[in-house]
């Protein structure tokens, strides 16, 4: 039986797909399991909102949204992974936190919305007061889904858990690899399956244990994980191993003095 790759855990996904993903709110609810969340329509996009590390959720909303009205109420946050390339299937993966919705005083929302601006300054933070509105989700339960499988998560291992240290570069930089190194992509073919050596090769993600491929074939899309010899946590440790995966081990040695 093969070993799989080492992958990030279940927190850490979870960490990292909170820290950049796009969210939406599901109505209101007595019961909405993730599948049928899924398939929900009646969807409301926040004007702004953040995944506070111990899980709680801040959500900026126009003063006249229904919601606002029926607050509080108990519903789900919806965050979604995102591929940074065009990619047929470009979901990578899903993070849902079900919780308590209400109302912040205004007191308390200009408190979040400074703390908010002192990590990453957003001009959407200035209509809080002036035609919007920050409601809080208390989290009950969490449930991350992605190609590692689905894993529910406590508030206390996800407060634990850190992103993963390449998380807002990962999009920059796999962009750049499509566009500008195709013979990088090209030459990581050798490393795939011989029988998805034909298909059309993707970058699809990259973390601190490995760089992810999307094969794109005729019969569908299969991904491959490229595991890095240990875990990185900086931009020439990432530079060592892509260019020992192109076979490069003198240039490797050289960028990782």
């Amino acid at each position: 039986m093969t070993d799989r790759p080492p992958t990030p855990g279940p927190g850490e996904r979870a960490r990292t797909i909170a820290a950049r993903g796009p969210a939406t709110l599901l109505p209101p609810l007595p019961t909405l399991p993730p599948v049928a969340a899924e398939r929900h329509s009646d969807r409301v996009a926040p004007l702004l909102h953040h995944v506070h590390d111990d899980a709680s959720v801040a959500v900026l909303l126009p003063d006249d949204h229904e919601m606002l009205a029926s607050a509080p109420v108990t519903t789900m946050v919806e965050v979604v992974d995102l591929a940074p390339v065009p990619l047929r299937e470009p979901v990578r993966g899903l993070l849902w936190i079900t919780g308590r919705l209400y109302p912040l005083r205004l007191s308390e929302a200009r408190k979040i919305a400074v703390e908010l601006t002192e990590r990453r300054p957003d001009p959407r933070l200035l209509d809080l007061g002036h035609g919007a509105s920050m409601l809080r989700l208390e989290p009950v339960s969490m449930v991350v889904a992605d190609a590692d499988g689905t894993h529910p998560i406590t508030a206390e291992q996800f407060a634990r858990a850190g992103e993963d240290p390449f998380c807002h570069q990962e999009a920059g930089w796999l962009r750049h690899l499509e566009l500008s190194h195709t013979d990088v992509i090209h030459t990581l073919r050798r490393l795939l399956p011989d029988q998805l050596q034909g298909g059309h090769v993707r970058p699809l993600g990259l973390d601190r244990f490995g760089l992810r491929l999307r094969v794109e074939t005729i019969e569908g899309d299969h991904d491959v994980r490229l595991a890095f010899e240990a875990p990185i946590s900086t931009p020439d440790e990432l530079s060592a191993e892509l260019r020992r995966m192109v076979g490069c081990p003198f240039l490797a040695l050289q960028s990782g003095r």
